[in-house]
């Protein structure tokens, strides 16, 4: 049963992560472990333990006599975390044209095959699909050779909604079209046009969530 407690804690984190950060659950709004832990069927535990983690996130605020609730957050908020993200992931797009070889561009094009099989069809398989999108970020971070870089992208990237933005289709058609102008800028070792595709494909992430909570009036 030890073995398996961070991984629900993950989990949790994971879940509740993309609940706060796509206006489920609002600025201010109290989290009650016992809801969360009956919601997802495990114990306080991994519940105590991922909020434990998001508070160290910025994420949720500990409050007397309230307990956990989630944190203030704003549109700068999303703006600046997002913009982060498309320039770690530009500089790290920049260093795979640089070193990408024929079997890397290989692997990278198998996993977004699968991607878009997976993306397709009014039935997407959402929890495949997000797997798919960090396998492909993966591999592309370890062709970069920048350890530390892409371990700021993976820190960076722990803000983003990823299971809101998979279940959004017309953010699936630019993730899609994102990646094929990455493959086509790495297949002509084209840096410039490498790094101005995945940056898109971070910020277009922000603009769509950005829009979303507008709609929600999630800064009131």
């Amino acid at each position: 049963m030890a073995v398996e407690r961070p991984q629900l804690a993950d989990e949790v984190v994971a879940h509740l992560r993309d609940r706060i950060m796509s206006g489920d659950l609002r600025p201010g709004e109290r989290i009650r472990l016992e809801e969360v832990a009956e919601q997802l069927g495990v114990s306080i535990t991994p519940v105590r333990e991922a909020l434990l983690t998001l508070r160290g996130y910025d994420m949720v605020e500990l409050q007397p006599r309230r307990g956990y609730v989630v944190a203030p957050l704003s549109r700068q908020d999303i703006v600046d975390v997002f913009q982060l993200q498309a320039h770690i992931a530009g500089d790290l797009a920049t260093r795979i044209a640089e070193r990408a070889t024929a079997e890397d561009l290989a692997e990278l094009s198998a996993v977004h095959t699968a991607i878009r099989r997976a993306a397709q069809g009014r039935r997407a398989d959402i929890a495949e699909l997000e797997r798919l999108e960090f396998e492909f970020h993966r591999a592309g971070n370890r062709i970069a050779g920048a350890r530390k870089l892409a371990w700021l992208l993976h820190w960076a990237t722990r803000y983003t909604p990823a299971r809101f933005l998979a279940g959004d289709p017309a953010w699936r058609a630019g993730m899609l079209a994102d990646h094929e102008a990455l493959l086509a800028a790495l297949t002509e070792r084209d840096a410039a046009a490498a790094r101005a595709a995945m940056a898109r494909h971070f910020t277009d992430g922000a603009d769509r969530l950005i829009k979303h909570l507008d709609e929600l009036g999630n800064w009131a």
